[in-house]
């Protein structure tokens, strides 16, 4: 049966721009589509902004943008964004949606695993990285480093982009019952409940007693379109397990640690990460969400890929231990089977992970 509620797959994507339905003044770079969503690039300037801000109903980002702007950058070339400073980045995509299709952006991966807080912004909006089904008109991307000064350009990609038409969300019933069919998280007994299936982190560490790694303040550069590029120990200081399998999180510190189960998301599914949970502690895991169809699926060649999770504590100290709770994946269902499955079809970089810095690093 033709399922008429979901996410828009690589062809809906395609489909949607060759109706005008997403307009670009330049044609998509080859791999920009990717099996649930459509990578964001930035356009020719970048400006640095007192503070984030929200349009809000009535009003558009360019009013407030002329309103709260100290400097202009000129990205033709490559510019600098400092840590600690807030950008806002007219792209080069914008959208006439139909009035049947809405929006949600995310950070790209590697922008998450940089530590780099992204979000999405439109006319009119009062949320962050949601655009009203019928939207017509520019999108923005808020950029603000946090732990490493980055290099960017025009046609960077730090943001992407989901399309959905009308309620897609898996409920419990639905999410368990998915789960037997086709093991989503690789645990005996999963922990499903608000529309959610629970993942907890690994603090036991790989055969040299690596959980994670924390990263260093005061570092050198960053560009994001770069691999392989950089040291790791130049950005990162590596954690062991030394025998008691926890992990006391400074404020405002940055982690990247793995998950403990194997996460799968079928052909037929897109999964996203919930970014916050009060119920589990006061840290943000993931902000990097999306999982696309395809990721730990056996056939796309992703046996036993694991979820790596960006990691930060605020206020206080908190004490991580093995096996703990830190997140909740939510499943949607797609609108129809993509063309290519995340993994073998398309290269991807992070397919049958387990603990991974981003791409930019070198192994």
């Amino acid at each position: 049966m033709t399922r008429t509620t979901g996410i828009l797959a690589d062809a809906g994507i395609e489909q949607l721009h060759a109706n005008g339905s997403i307009i670009t003044d330049k044609p998509f770079d080859d791999d920009q589509v990717q099996p649930a969503s459509l990578d964001l690039r930035l356009g020719k300037k970048a400006y640095r902004v007192r503070a984030s801000f929200l349009p809000g109903k009535g009003k558009s980002v360019s009013e407030k943008l002329a309103r709260f702007k100290l400097h202009e950058l000129d990205l033709t070339e490559g510019a600098i964004l400092e840590t600690g400073c807030v950008y806002l980045v007219p792209l080069i995509e914008s959208l006439a949606l139909p009035h049947d299709v809405e929006a949600s952006a995310n950070p790209k991966s590697s922008t998450g695993r940089l530590d780099i807080f992204t979000r999405v912004i439109v006319d009119e909006s009062q949320a962050f990285d949601q655009i009203p089904a019928g939207y017509q008109g520019p999108l923005y991307l808020e950029v603000s480093p946090s732990t490493f000064p980055v290099v960017v350009r025009t046609g960077s990609r730090l943001s992407q982009i989901r399309f959905r038409k009308g309620h897609s969300i898996l409920d419990d019933q639905e999410l368990l019952a998915l789960h037997n069919d086709e093991t989503l998280v690789a645990r005996a007994e999963p922990s499903i409940r608000n529309g959610g299936i629970g993942m907890s982190i690994d603090l036991s560490g790989d055969e040299n007693g690596l959980v994670g790694y924390r990263g260093k303040r005061h570092t050198g550069l960053v560009d994001v379109d770069k691999k392989a590029a950089h040291n790791i120990l130049d950005f990162w200081e590596p954690i062991h397990n030394h025998g008691t399998q926890d992990l006391v999180l400074d404020p405002d510190e940055f982690y990247i640690l793995v998950s403990n189960e194997a996460v799968h998301v079928p052909p037929l599914y897109a999964a996203e990460m919930v970014p916050y949970d009060t119920h589990v502690g006061e840290f943000r895991v993931h902000y990097a969400g999306f999982f696309d169809p395809g990721f730990g699926h056996v056939h796309a060649g992703g046996a036993g890929s694991r979820g790596v999770l960006e990691v930060r504590s605020h206020d206080v100290p908190f004490i991580l231990e093995h096996d703990q709770l830190v997140g909740r994946l939510v499943y949607e269902h797609m609108l129809e089977r993509p063309a290519q499955l995340y993994g073998t079809d398309l290269g991807s970089n992070y397919q049958a992970q387990g603990l991974k810095l981003s791409k930019h690093f070198k192994a």
